[in-house]
């Protein structure tokens, strides 16, 4: 429906978070997840090629950026069977941690799965470093002082960090998941991550 090169062009600029090598480590995850659990794969290609497209313009007009993606995507596939199209961007409007929809066919959980993946294991503690040195948050908070209650009724604050960031979201992930394989794949990325945080914890206590 798209390949890999016609996908690239829409993700110029993007930050280093949601860039196209975010694209493609998703991609294949989703790819693999869909071959193991039935998905259509072609349609799982799509959606991962296209699930964060015009992410940067979205948050900037204040809009959901999965729904606006999965708009675009309509757009960028027109002229695709119908019915494929829409099965991408139903995929690509539930793959958001936050909010709904849940993800209600296989090839929507197959490239839910994959995005959150990538958020978590080696990755996601690059990713979370990455994007809190691009918003001049503090490298480390005690584990012991994240409010995980404040951050669910305020959101994000200037007091945000990676560690924060670990507590509230990512250290949740796995249990998120909707596919076998993919609880399977974050079981260890999951153990990977949580012990980086607890070691982090230590060296800045000056206890290792």
């Amino acid at each position: 429906m798209i390949t890999v090169a016609e996908a690239r062009r829409y993700y110029e600029g993007a930050d280093a978070v949601h860039d196209f090598d975010h694209v493609l480590r998703v991609l294949a995850l989703a790819e693999r997840i869909a071959q193991a659990e039935g998905a259509d794969v072609e349609i799982v290609r799509a959606a991962a090629l296209l699930h964060d497209v015009g992410r940067e313009q979205a948050e900037a007009q204040g809009l959901d950026h999965a729904e606006f993606a999965a708009r675009r995507a309509r757009e960028i596939l027109a002229g695709q069977p119908s019915e494929k199209v829409e099965a991408v961007a139903q995929a690509i409007a539930a793959h958001r941690f936050r909010a709904g929809p849940a993800p209600a066919t296989p090839e929507a959980r197959a490239l839910f799965d994959a995005d959150k993946l990538d958020a978590i294991g080696a990755v996601g503690v690059a990713r979370a470093f990455a994007y809190g040195g691009a918003h001049g948050q503090r490298l480390w908070a005690s584990l012991d002082d994240v409010d995980v209650a404040r951050w669910e009724t305020e959101g994000d604050g200037v007091d945000h960090t990676p560690v924060h960031e670990f507590v509230v979201k990512l250290s949740r992930l796995k249990e998120r998941l909707f596919t076998p394989t993919g609880r399977a794949i974050a079981e260890e990325r999951h153990a990977h991550m949580a012990a980086f945080y607890a070691r982090l914890d230590a060296e800045v206590r000056g206890e290792k």
